[in-house]
């Protein structure tokens, strides 16, 4: 004997009874498929509880993650790009960055903060891939360098974030310029003995990697990340062979050295707290200490 007989046969809901499933409360993995809700996902820090995949995050989610209580003071948040070079491919480059900027609620490729992480003060820059594949221009170039002055000037380390396809070719040179540009802040900062710690995340390539995301006092990775500076693709077609499995990962990069060490996620703003605390013994006081010399008090490094 069945348990549930249908009275009424031939039941049909009009449309208009029909009710859809909201978008958005659902999250598949793209690397072992596995479903789960997106609260779940964002409580496991926007990566896979299954395989641990780290799905790409923007801005808005690593300041999220890092600083405390989500609150921090933006830096230069109103910098756009300028069209020196009046370039027009599809569309004029003017047109692209004011539909991008409507698209994604962003000025440029790049956001710079200062906030407390578990109460240390840190200056943070953080690539958004999706503006314009987070290719480095005139406009990244100038918000990194000026954080890179405040992290000097205030003496609080400094935290790059990298996610590129590496230079803008709207700005050509200019974009190129911002190599040079990042790297002489970066020496500067080196100059001043305030620690630097570059992040790479999936992707970094181009003359991202070849600049300041490879010159950090630290250089670390989140896991899976494809870092390098041509693509696999494009490496494959030019020396004609096939590449060595897993080439360009995280983990590839780190076997060679190019990197100092791998951090999950959901460790990340305790393992960089860890390494501060480490590099500055008595948490966040001046990282200079004071003499007196005559009747003038000097800072020595």
């Amino acid at each position: 004997m069945s348990w549930f007989k249908r009275v009424e046969k031939g039941i049909i809901t009009p449309t208009e009874g029909k009710k859809e499933t909201p978008e958005g409360l659902w999250y598949k993995c793209p690397s072992c498929k596995t479903v789960t809700n997106t609260a779940e996902h964002r409580k496991h820090m926007y990566t896979c509880p299954s395989c641990n995949h780290h799905d790409r995050i923007d801005s808005a989610e690593y300041f999220e993650i890092l600083f405390d209580d989500n609150k921090f003071e933006e830096l230069d948040p109103n910098l756009t790009s300028a069209d020196p070079l009046e370039f027009v491919d599809t569309q004029a480059y003017p047109s692209r960055i004011a539909i991008t900027q409507r698209k994604t609620h962003l000025k440029d490729a790049v956001r710079s903060a200062h906030g407390k992480m578990n109460g240390v003060d840190l200056v943070v820059s953080c690539m958004d891939f999706k503006f314009i594949g987070g290719s480095m221009g005139s406009v990244v170039g100038e918000k990194i360098a000026r954080a890179i002055d405040y992290a000097r000037t205030h003496r609080i380390p400094f935290l790059m974030i990298s996610k590129s396809g590496g230079a803008r070719m709207m700005e050509a040179g200019f974009s190129l310029m911002q190599m040079a540009k990042t790297s002489a802040k970066l020496a500067l900062l080196a100059n001043a003995k305030v620690p630097y710690i570059s992040l790479l995340t999936d992707p970094t390539t181009g003359g991202v990697t070849a600049s300041y995301a490879m010159l950090g006092d630290f250089n670390i990775s989140e896991p899976g990340a494809l870092i390098g500076f041509a693509g696999p693709r494009v490496i494959k077609e030019t020396i004609g062979k096939d590449l060595p499995k897993g080439f360009q990962s995280a983990e590839f990069v780190l076997e060679h050295g190019f990197l100092d060490f791998i951090v999950d996620r959901k460790q990340l703003k305790q393992q960089l707290t860890d390494l501060l605390t480490m590099l500055q013994p008595e948490g966040n006081a001046e990282m200079a200490e004071t003499e007196t010399v005559g009747k003038k008090t000097k800072k020595v490094k």
